[in-house]
């Protein structure tokens, strides 16, 4: 039987693009960039994820890797590195595959909190001036042992829903209207955001650079970020490069996808400064933003109620997309590598998440005082995956790419010339370099 490809470029397109972004892209970035100088961060991390003349920087070189070795081993994660890289390489997929899964089990939880404050968009009740009871609203919430876990379950149900849907039919699909709306929505708030009275504090906030915040730990974050903002490191990529037809143009995809995903980032910037100056309300606020700062923000719009729908809908999108990649990088080395039914597999991936995510979300109420090297149940399994499986899965993505591989893929890119030196190099010798200095700096 011949294997499922996607319908057409920009279906993977934006599946992959949707892969990246994730809820990060909407409230780590801003926070971020509040934090470390503003535009200064923002000018090191776009040059971290983009390229300049004719070599290859971390994001797209370590893109069009992941790409490169899903499509040219027709295969996931553990079966790819196997097929190029020879058995002992297989570990790595495995550690993917095992990250992939952590991931989405806590990954799962704060997408269920989406869905929940979506409900409370719905009924208003989000709708305060009052930080404080905003921040008791979220920890009444979070705590409660029994909301949060039904929540979970749902947004894993919505994910699997998608993924039950096959690649073209569920994935593709999900993607050509998850990635427009959330660009629609993103437009019409930062249209508004832009409309209040001391929104122009915000932009510049946002885009002028602070120099004297540019310090090496600020650029090993903004590097960090690049990476990290684009779901490298696990295999999610090459799930996806391994159901891309030989005719589409690798590179091009790439980019678009590398694209798509810094645009997302910026927007959920300009979305964000803007609306906080308006009220002198603090953009480095964390996950916090989002739950508990952006509300007081729409209490003061006219049809704020409307906005807030709007908002939190935005969330969800953003985590649906991201997730159903998780679900199928875990799923492919199951249907791929074992032969084992693809419905089985999804469903029963799906109940392990959902049971593996109960104590990540119970570590916010119950379990708050259960420790796993002084760190919550969540916060470890967190640490874990950017920590250290991410980082580590980086290295061999692009040991493999630059040395075990490096001419089948490359000719598997299309890359020559220039081109394709400056992919080598970054493969070979910068990226392991500079996400070596990450995996140091983290742990």
């Amino acid at each position: 039987m011949s294997r499922n490809t996607w319908g057409s470029k920009l279906g993977f397109i934006l599946a992959a693009a949707g892969s990246a972004v994730g809820l990060g892209a909407i409230w780590k970035f801003p926070y971020v960039t509040a934090m470390n100088g503003g535009g200064a961060f923002l000018l090191l991390f776009l040059l971290f994820l983009l390229f300049l003349l004719f070599s290859f920087t971390l994001g797209l070189a370590l893109m069009i890797a992941e790409i490169s070795l899903g499509r040219a081993a027709q295969n996931g994660a553990v079966g790819a590195f196997k097929r190029l890289g020879g058995t002992p390489w297989a570990g790595l997929g495995v550690l993917g595959v095992v990250a992939g899964f952590v991931l989405l089990s806590f990954y799962s939880v704060v997408g269920g909190w989406t869905l929940a404050y979506l409900g409370k968009a719905l009924d208003g009740s989000v709708l305060s001036s009052d930080p404080a009871r905003l921040a008791a609203m979220f920890g009444e919430f979070v705590s409660d042992p029994i909301k949060p876990i039904l929540m979970h379950g749902l947004f894993a149900a919505l994910t699997l829903g998608v993924v039950l849907g096959g690649i073209e039919k569920g994935i593709e699909r999900a993607g050509k209207v998850l990635m427009p709306a959330l660009f629609v929505i993103m437009l019409v708030l930062i249209a508004r955001a832009l409309t209040l009275p001391g929104a122009w504090a915000g932009v510049l906030e946002f885009l002028a650079p602070d120099w004297s915040k540019v310090t090496p730990a600020m650029v090993v974050d903004a590097l960090g970020l690049a990476f990290f903002s684009l779901s490298l490191g696990v295999g999610a990529m090459v799930a996806y490069g391994s159901y891309m037809g030989r005719d589409a143009g690798l590179v091009n995809a790439s980019l678009w996808v590398v694209g798509l995903a810094t645009a997302v980032a910026v927007l959920a910037g300009l979305m964000i400064f803007p609306a906080v100056a308006a009220f002198g309300l603090n953009p480095a606020a964390g996950p916090g933003l989002t739950f508990m700062t952006m509300p007081v923000v729409f209490d003061h719009l006219p049809f704020g109620q409307g906005f807030a729908i709007a908002f939190f809908a935005l969330l969800v999108m953003a985590a649906l997309s991201s997730s159903v990649a998780m679900l199928e990088l875990i799923a492919i080395c199951f249907v791929d590598d074992l032969k084992l039914p693809r419905r089985k597999v999804l469903v029963g991936i799906a109940l392990a998440v959902f049971v593996c995510g109960i104590p990540a979300s119970l570590s916010f109420g119950v379990w708050a005082d259960v420790k796993i090297f002084g760190k919550s149940v969540f916060d470890a399994m967190d640490y874990f995956v950017s920590n250290i499986a991410m980082p580590v899965g980086g290295i061999g993505f692009a040991l493999l790419a630059g040395w075990r591989s490096a001419g089948r893929l490359a000719d598997e890119a299309g890359l020559s010339g220039l081109a394709r030196r400056g992919w080598l190099f970054t493969c070979r010798y910068a990226a392991p370099v500079l996400i070596g200095v990450i995996l140091v700096k983290n742990l």
